[in-house]
């Protein structure tokens, strides 16, 4: 059995990004933004309420503090200062959840601060520490080989992207470089199959990385994400894997 997750929430305001509604009717688990890179309280809360109504798991999807940036900027923040930011998204996404009949029921680091996370033990045991404080209970999605591994105290889930591309250390590539986001159909189809059933992806460099994973990522924000989800979920379920959220 695999996860098949999506970043939802991500508009501000007026301003929507990507399709939620066709999404929840795909995934079984949701990354909601919880403010700091995208979303609203009145967004959490209409996220949250579809989430629950089709049964899709919420997870919380922390970030930096940049809107500005969509939370894709590097930042270097005191581990305390990150601990509090991280530990203040959980406690509010998972209020509103409550309040909508759901839970937060995982977390999901976003953008930049989850790329981060695979290389810098403090800011990945500050991050660990927020959940820890919050509901120790609750598994962080992370890369396998990220420093999140080494942290004492938490659940660490491995999840693997459909539609990213992979450098040969296991890592994604820079969304700066060109490929790094996988678009077309069928190749990120094959690849997720790929990854479903023998746990390995082809890097750009052309070797083989393992990507065993419980949980895969179709990006809410890539362009044709709904038909490149669908896409996902079909062939998968095709090859034989049954999709169920992991928490």
């Amino acid at each position: 059995m695999i996860d098949l997750n999506a970043d939802l929430g991500e508009g501000f305001g007026p301003w929507r990004l990507g399709d939620d509604l066709a999404l929840l009717s795909i995934v079984t688990s949701a990354n909601v933004a919880c403010g700091f890179h995208a979303g609203d309280p009145l967004i959490m809360r209409r996220t949250c309420a579809a989430a629950v109504e089709r049964g899709v798991a919420i997870g919380a999807q922390v970030s930096y503090r940049d809107l500005a940036g969509f939370g894709r900027r590097e930042m270097d923040v005191a581990p305390e200062e990150l601990t509090a930011e991280i530990l203040y998204q959980i406690a509010a996404l998972d209020g509103i959840a409550r309040a909508e009949g759901g839970r937060v029921r995982y977390v999901k680091p976003h953008g930049a601060l989850y790329n981060r996370l695979v290389r810098d033990p403090a800011q990945a045991e500050a991050v660990a520490a927020a959940v820890i404080a919050y509901d120790p209970s609750l598994p962080l999605l992370t890369l396998p080989g990220s420093a999140l591994h080494d942290v004492g105290g938490v659940t660490v889930v491995d999840e693997c992207f459909a539609d990213r591309a992979y450098n040969p250390d296991g890592t994604l590539v820079s969304r700066r470089r060109p490929g790094a986001v996988i678009e077309d159909e069928q190749e990120v189809a094959a690849r997720a199959v790929r990854m479903a059933v023998d746990g390995t992806v082809e890097s750009i460099g052309g070797s083989v990385v393992r990507v065993a994973a419980r949980s895969m990522c179709v990006h809410g924000d890539t362009p044709g994400a709904v038909g490149l989800a669908r896409a996902v979920r079909t062939t998968i379920e095709r090859a034989g894997v049954r999709l169920g959220p992991f928490a």
